[in-house]
């Protein structure tokens, strides 16, 4: 058996700083409701499980454990490590962004309703959407996918190395570009009606100033919103986690 010396140990903490700033914003881990113990040890139990596959990495990338030195390696592996946890959680942002929008679109954005991941209240689709993707983002083992880019991301950014900052903004950039791009798309059947109606509704408000349109229309908006969220929900969810898993292994 080999022994766990200092060294040993300095390179575990170096370790744990990549991946606990990756699961600090990783979807679903990184709530504020679940609770600081559970995400600690859920970062421990990451840590120790890579640790035999990773510690050489470190090891050969960082022959100098100095106390200077493992103090900036511990900054820098933390903020790769945000950086990998940040893409991934960019695309729940956008869509939380585009399911309020959906909600507004059909007529439903004034009925504000607690987030299960955040704190800020959301109308209650948008708060479906969310979750039931959050829910598949761990049923279809996509963290897995974001786990496997963080130990990757030692063979393009090595233990120890300064955080790169020029690759950091292309990244960002790149994932907030297809994360609008994927939300964009889910939302075009919802923007489609509500444009239609709402026209259809103000050429009568022209033609027949006299009808309370907003009274008339707000039934048909709601009503036919909600029809095409009973048959488009499943795939709006179905093409956002293929689009996300498509962007993780890509990326």
């Amino acid at each position: 058996m080999t022994p766990i010396g200092q060294d040993t140990l300095l390179l575990v903490i170096i370790v744990f700083c990549r991946v606990a700033g990756c699961l600090m914003a990783m979807p679903g881990i990184s709530s504020s409701r679940v609770p600081m113990q559970i995400r600690l040890f859920f970062a421990v139990a990451a840590t120790l499980a890579l640790a035999p596959l990773l510690a050489p990495l470190v090891k050969e990338a960082m022959p100098d454990l100095s106390p200077t030195r493992v103090l900036v390696a511990i900054a820098s592996e933390t903020g790769i490590g945000l950086l990998m946890g940040i893409t991934a959680r960019i695309f729940f942002a956008a869509l939380t962004f585009i399911g309020t929008a959906i909600t507004m679109f059909i007529g439903f954005g004034g009925t504000p309703d607690t987030m299960v991941e955040e704190t800020e209240p959301a109308p209650a689709l948008a708060t479906m959407i969310t979750l039931t993707a959050t829910v598949l983002f761990f049923l279809g083992d996509l963290y897995t996918e974001v786990l496997k880019a963080l130990v990757e991301t030692y063979v393009v950014i090595p233990a120890g190395a300064a955080f790169p900052v020029d690759m950091s903004m292309r990244r960002l950039t790149m994932s907030l570009t297809d994360s609008f791009m994927l939300v964009l798309q889910i939302s075009g059947p919802f923007l489609a009606w509500s444009l239609v109606v709402n026209l259809l509704f103000g050429l009568l408000n022209k033609l027949t100033p006299q009808v309370p349109v907003f009274f008339v229309s707000m039934p048909f908006v709601i009503a036919g919103g909600l029809v095409l969220a009973y048959f488009s929900v499943g795939e709006v969810l179905r093409i956002f986690i293929n689009g996300l898993s498509y962007w993780l292994w890509r990326g």
